[in-house]
């Protein structure tokens, strides 16, 4: 009867395991290890004859819950918890790849994610190219003989971007790659990755699934077959498990999802529409908006708009600056996805390491910000950027 409930349901009902006392929210199993009944038990368990647990590392009945509920809102068959956002996409990119592999990535990724790719996998002796994502031909040109792995984010961090996932997933599908999709930005409420096409989706946890500003987490979704086969061995051994205390907490925050992600979506709209309207402002980029860049893709591939809004300031890095510490109600924040609205200068924080032309090439200036919505009152947001934008 599950696979028929509707996703507000499903995250708070879905994958649930009680105890035998019968508690209404789920247990935490604060344990390192499991015991066994008997010396042959332990042995079938080893074995894979026993499909109990073993060990904490490798998975524990509050990590199997909070595993279970992304699957069933995902669509996925399967799932594994990391420890970090992070976690997540480094194990889904280096565990299927070796010497001599090729990676093809959308140059317009988080500063950590193309550390992965651009900067991690070559001194394996993997190679990579970055490419413009928002055009499929630049995909094609980019595939080798040897590209086992395409990686992308969509909407992008920070300008939201936005790729078409099925376009290149068919291009991944012709040279037997498998391409995985960071869906952090669009949530899984309102894109599904799998179904159009990709093969492995990564989430930050620590975003809007917990989204109270709790613990770091991250997951790992993709087919039974693909994570046994590439994942499986690289998660056990080495060790990048979430903590079961961290997934009771996710699996609390999951509960509310919709209902924060309607709200935030709500004041994200909002606050595009009030910033299209104001002279400091240069452009608005929000892919609840009709005049996104990318606007034919959305209206294919997401059923929402965003919880983010990006936005660039004619007064450049002095004008940004100027905004944030003017503002009351919004913080200075590089996170996201949370219930508190939080702004963030990307230039001078999450993507500072990138050189002036890399930045440049991803549309982002001294002056562009981006904002997380939070779930506020929305007139409390607007007034709050009306008195700071007074300023500049």
């Amino acid at each position: 009867m599950s696979k028929n409930w509707r996703p507000a349901t499903k995250l708070v009902h879905g994958g649930t395991l009680r105890s035998p006392y019968g508690e209404t929210s789920e247990a935490i199993f604060l344990t390192q290890g499991f015991v066994y009944d008997s010396s042959e038990a332990a042995e079938a368990r080893f074995k894979g004859e026993d499909d109990g647990y073993i060990y904490a590392r490798y998975g524990s009945p509050t990590n199997d819950m909070f595993e279970k509920r992304m699957c069933l809102l995902e669509g996925a068959e399967d799932a594994r918890a990391m420890a970090s956002g992070m976690a997540a996409v480094a194990a889904a990119v280096l565990c299927q790849v070796k010497a001599g592999d090729h990676i093809v990535a959308a140059r317009a990724l988080f500063g950590s994610c193309r550390y992965v790719v651009e900067t991690l996998a070559p001194r394996y002796g993997v190679e990579c190219t970055l490419v413009d994502g928002r055009d499929l031909k630049n995909w094609e040109a980019a595939i080798r003989p040897n590209t086992k792995v395409m990686f992308l984010e969509s909407p992008t961090n920070p300008t939201l971007e936005v790729i078409d996932i099925a376009g290149v997933a068919k291009l991944a599908d012709q040279v037997g790659a498998k391409l995985i999709v960071d869906n952090v930005f669009a949530t899984p409420l309102f894109q599904k990755p799998l179904e159009l096409g990709a093969h492995v989706v990564v989430y930050s946890a620590t975003k809007h699934i917990d989204g109270q500003g709790r613990c770091l987490g991250g997951v790992v979704l993709s087919s039974k077959e693909w994570i046994n086969e590439n994942l499986h061995d690289y998660f056990r051994h080495t060790g990048p498990a979430m903590s079961p205390f961290n997934a009771w907490t996710l699996l609390k925050g999951i509960e509310t999802l919709p209902l924060r992600v309607k709200q935030q979506t709500a004041n994200a709209a909002a606050v595009a529409d009030f910033l299209a309207d104001q002279s400091a402002v240069a452009k608005v980029i929000y892919p609840g908006r009709a005049d996104h860049p990318q606007a034919d893709i959305i209206a294919k591939q997401m059923t929402g708009g965003s919880t983010l809004v990006c936005f660039e300031l004619k007064g450049g890095k002095d004008a940004a600056f100027k905004l944030q510490n003017a503002l009351e109600v919004i913080k200075i924040s590089n996170n996201l996805g949370d219930a508190k609205s939080l702004i963030t200068h990307p230039a001078t924080t999450t993507h500072k390491n990138l050189t002036d032309e890399a930045r440049a090439e991803l549309g982002m200036s001294g002056g562009t910000v981006r904002i997380s919505l939070g779930i506020e009152d929305t007139q409390d947001l607007l007034e709050d950027l009306a008195n700071a934008i007074k300023g500049l």
